[in-house]
């Protein structure tokens, strides 16, 4: 599978004869919802993770009715950015990669912003494709990838949008994209389009009606995505489904009935596709108070887990498979995997 274009590099070590094998790389996601930073040195066949940082700073809050960040919105980001400037100062990295999506790729205002950022911070942002997006996100997760499987179909729940790609495998690595769809609804957007409707009645009925309207909004437009995203010869039995997200994490923490998160059980689970469907349902029936009773979700994550829930759910539906392997990988691994490889690492 072909890697994207050579990255622009936003911050160089001081260290200027650092041996190939001792060099560190950074990868920022700054996408609608959340900010993550990895950072890593490469090992013989993958990388060593050294630091990582990930902070909530919903950019893309108020964007689907003004068509702008919002003032307070870039304050949260830039504040989590120069946590992560820090982060790459210190650790002297070699050279880090760091991309926007979909909060930048829609506002009005999204160069305003990035330049604010570069300014502030000294990190210069990529606004990336939808087509990246997903690109990025299958080289992270294909490490994941299983023998017996001729086909991944990788999707990633984001906040403003959600990237499906199907891929031909050969073990662990996509050697050719068969097909792939920009679903045009994320946690964030998702949520925002439901509480726009005004209602303020909090009911059972009104909660699960909500629930509905959402998933019948992904459902949509993957009726008509499902013709690309399905292996030739139209049967999914050798095709394994791959879903990263926060929404994936958390309703599989749940499913594994951990106390709090733990990314050593999560990250390569194997979950039923049907006990998925049956948490997402029940956690859209929950009020705003049970949800964030929940372990692993929080008051933090309360409102926005039932929008990743009606896009998990009818993606589930969409793809009739079994069982869905969890990653918790993504872009940024996709990044560091592409950065060293431009250096010579396997």
């Amino acid at each position: 599978m072909a890697t994207s274009a050579a990255p622009r590099p936003a911050t160089r070590s001081r260290a200027k004869h650092i041996p190939n094998g001792r060099r560190v790389y950074g990868a920022i996601d700054l996408g609608t919802n959340n900010c993550r930073l990895l950072i890593a040195r490469p090992t013989r066949g993958g990388f060593y993770v050294i630091d990582a940082f990930s902070r909530i700073v919903r950019l893309g809050e108020g964007l689907l009715d003004t068509g702008r960040i919002s003032q307070t919105s870039m304050d949260r980001a830039v504040e989590a950015l120069s946590v992560c400037a820090e982060k790459l100062q210190r650790r002297d990295v070699w050279v880090t990669r760091n991309v926007a999506t979909e909060a930048c790729r829609r506002a009005a205002n999204g160069p305003e912003f990035i330049e604010r950022v570069f300014e502030e911070t000294g990190i210069a942002l990529d606004v990336i494709t939808p087509a990246e997006e997903a690109q990025l996100a299958v080289l992270g997760c294909q490490a994941l990838f299983r023998d017996e499987y001729d086909y991944a179909l990788v999707f990633d729940i984001g906040g403003g949008s959600t990237e499906i790609s199907l891929v031909e495998c050969e073990g662990k690595r996509a050697v050719r994209q068969l097909g792939w769809n920009s679903v045009p609804w994320g946690v964030v957007s998702l949520t925002e389009t439901e509480l726009g409707r005004g209602e303020e009645e909090d009911t059972l009925e009104a909660r699960i009606a909500a629930y509905h309207r959402m998933r019948r909004r992904v459902v949509e437009n993957l009726e008509r995505a499902k013709p690309m995203l399905t292996p030739p010869g139209g049967s999914f039995d050798r095709m394994q489904l791959l879903g990263t997200s926060g929404t994936i994490t958390t309703l599989t923490s749940l499913h594994l009935g951990l106390p709090s998160y733990d990314r050593s059980q999560v990250d390569g689970a194997w979950v039923e596709s049907g006990a998925m469907r049956a948490i997402a349902s029940s956690l859209a029936s929950m009020s705003f108070e049970e949800r964030g009773e929940q372990p692993c979700i929080g008051r933090e994550r309360a409102t926005m887990i039932v929008a990743g829930c009606a896009i998990l759910d009818a993606i589930l539906g969409a793809f009739p498979v079994p069982n869905l392997c969890v990653a918790d990988r993504g872009i940024r691994e996709g990044i560091l995997r592409t950065l060293m490889q431009r250096d010579g690492h396997r």
